[in-house]
């Protein structure tokens, strides 16, 4: 993220009233409860380096980018992960297993969203409701109760980058 959106981020937070309450325990895979594993684990998929996304570039798309990949972590739940808990090659944005075990999330490429327009992917961002007439579920619900909070550019912008994704195969669940 930007140095500027971090303390806007953290602006806001600051607002926030505390909440009482703990979170759940921290419980890692049996992979992840060694360091060691860890940084095996970085060798073999952590890319170091700036993304594409966030490079700064001045175009609708070029902020799509940054708000999909560096900002929204789309492709966190939109695609498919091998047994280590990284993203599988060739399946980025292409749908995978729902990280919450409650289904499938589905594939925002092309190969599914090729009847969909800039201006259909947008709403869905703000109401939840589908070309089809259908509405979101599980936690893109939540998703959408957050989009529904950005300026309609930001929606635009994310809605026009997804919109340029290649299409790429759904992968069996």
């Amino acid at each position: 993220m930007t140095v500027a959106d971090i303390k806007d981020l953290y602006a806001y937070l600051s607002t926030l009233p505390a909440v009482s309450g703990r979170p759940p325990p921290h419980d890692p895979k049996i992979l992840f409860m060694v360091r060691r594993s860890i940084g095996f684990w970085k060798l073999l998929f952590f890319r170091q380096g700036q993304s594409a996304a966030d490079t700064g570039g001045k175009s609708t798309r070029d902020r799509g980018a940054y708000l999909v990949e560096t900002v929204s972590h789309c492709a966190e739940c939109h695609s498919s992960r091998n047994a280590f808990g990284a993203i599988k090659s060739g399946t980025l944005f292409a749908g995978g297993v729902d990280p919450q075990g409650t289904g499938f999330v589905p594939n925002i490429t092309q190969q599914r969203l090729r009847s969909w327009d800039e201006a259909d992917i947008a709403t869905m961002l703000k109401t939840g409701e589908t070309p089809n007439h259908g509405r979101v579920g599980s936690s893109m619900a939540d998703v959408v109760t957050n989009a529904a909070m950005l300026p309609d550019s930001d929606r635009q912008a994310i809605a026009r980058y997804v919109k340029a994704l290649p299409a790429i195969a759904t992968p069996g669940p």
